[in-house]
């Protein structure tokens, strides 16, 4: 994650940023779990793939991933950084591109993506997880 533009308090605060069990995740687990479906957390949907999706329901082949709005883009909260722009423009511009990269394999795959953004009310991100694994 660091290059040449990068600073090490730029690198730090990267390296803090948790990657799995977050808060928007742990409420929708909880959320699907009250529900009664099952799944497995933080797995590669597809063997070999080093993307992995937060929730996965393997038999269904539904993968759940719950994307942070400021990593991720998100249309109503992103921002944009003004200390380094050019080089954070770059790097969430590459997650962005990522995201929709996996979005393409999966589905290729015969698996269905459903994204939840982490601002997303728990309950209405599990109605859309429901509906895609039923």
């Amino acid at each position: 994650m660091t290059g040449p533009t990068t600073d090490a308090a730029t690198s730090a605060r990267m390296s803090r940023q948790r990657r799995a069990n977050t808060k928007p995740e742990l409420a929708l687990r909880r959320e699907l779990h009250r529900r009664g479906l099952r799944y497995f957390v933080d797995r590669a949907p597809l063997r070999g793939q080093r993307r992995r999706a937060d929730v996965v329901f393997p038999r269904r082949r539904v993968a759940v991933y719950v994307d942070g709005c400021f990593w991720h883009r998100c249309p109503r909260h992103a921002t944009a950084p003004k200390n380094n722009a050019e080089w954070w423009a770059a790097k969430l511009a590459g997650n962005v591109a990522r995201d929709r990269a996996t979005d393409a394999e999966l589905t290729a795959a015969g698996w269905q993506v459903v994204r939840i953004w982490e601002h997303e009310d728990p309950a209405a991100a599990a109605d859309r997880v429901q509906a895609a694994v039923r």
